[in-house]
């Protein structure tokens, strides 16, 4: 039977490395969880893994749409579910920092698949939030007990899959859970040393060449592409804009880094399942080793 091993945690906490190196003792394969490395041509703020790593252990779900596309969690979810049920390995690692990819799996969480609907959506947004949110509350009370009135993004989503599909989006949605084993591990760092990682990140994500990677893509895409307004991205724009110093653009893009990193503990927190490991302790991979071995022989 397969066996799936899970490894996830904030930004920077080390999740790649370990990852890796596991794999290697495993003879395994690495499924990544990153919303933005199933991207092409975003890889160096994207903290893709390097073609050296990728050479090492085989690498799935990077680089599998194209910029100017929308990889949904749902259609996340079938490329990953196809690969578990394929792929002649077992364990496989699924690894990343996307908890929604990561949940999408290991609690198998029921999507509506119905692709965003912008004309349908611009409509419905000359409404009003009041007004849309009093609309659901008509049509799906369900979930808008679920949804905060002042939450457009879900409120509006959920009135897009009940005008294109006729049902009610709380009617499609719910859980089915995988039956084979599943082990997640978690990193965590404490704040200050977290801090301390981010930092030497972000500058070595500009001395790799972040910089040419952000002019480059503006050149190519526009920089009205949406990816381009996300955390790294969006701050060495600003720079190449004139709008700020490059300095500042490291400076904000810490901050923004951290920030991101703090939401992530929290979502990953709330997760029990989750066994939690010290990113920082000196036999962090021979303490996962161990639990690894423990999951596998059971």
């Amino acid at each position: 039977m397969t066996k799936l091993i899970v490894i996830c945690g904030a930004t920077a906490t080390g999740k790649s490395g370990l990852a890796v190196n596991l794999a290697m003792r495993l003879g395994s394969v690495i499924l990544s969880a990153d919303s933005r490395q199933v991207y092409r041509e975003f890889n160096i703020g994207t903290a893709k893994p390097t073609l050296a790593e990728q050479k090492l252990v085989p690498h799935y779900l990077i680089d599998i749409c194209e910029p100017t596309d929308t990889m949904t969690v749902a259609d996340y979810q079938e490329q990953a579910q196809a690969l578990i049920n394929s792929v002649a390995v077992s364990p496989l690692l699924l690894v990343g920092g996307t908890g929604l990819y990561i949940r999408s799996i290991v609690q198998g969480m029921k999507i509506p698949r119905v692709a965003p609907d912008y004309e349908l959506r611009s409509q419905l947004e000359t409404l009003g939030q009041t007004t849309l949110y009093g609309i659901l509350q008509q049509v799906d009370s369900t979930a808008a007990q679920k949804i905060h009135p002042n939450d457009p993004v879900r409120t509006l989503r959920a009135l897009e899959v009940f005008y294109v599909t006729g049902i009610p989006i709380s009617a499609q949605q719910g859980e089915n859970p995988p039956n084979y084993p599943i082990l997640q591990i978690g990193l965590d760092s404490q704040v200050e040393k977290l801090d301390k990682r981010i930092h030497k990140r972000t500058e070595q994500m500009i001395t790799d060449g972040l910089v040419n990677e952000v002019e480059y893509l503006c050149k190519k895409y526009g920089t009205d592409l949406p990816l381009l307004n996300t955390l790294g991205y969006q701050e060495i724009k600003q720079y190449l804009n004139g709008d700020i110093s490059l300095e500042t653009a490291k400076e904000l893009t810490v901050l923004h880094t951290r920030q991101f990193a703090k939401r992530q503990r929290t979502w990953f927190r709330a997760y029990p399942q989750i066994e939690w490991f010290d990113a920082d302790d000196t036999d962090l991979l021979e303490k996962v080793w161990q639990r690894v071995e423990e999951f596998i022989n059971n």
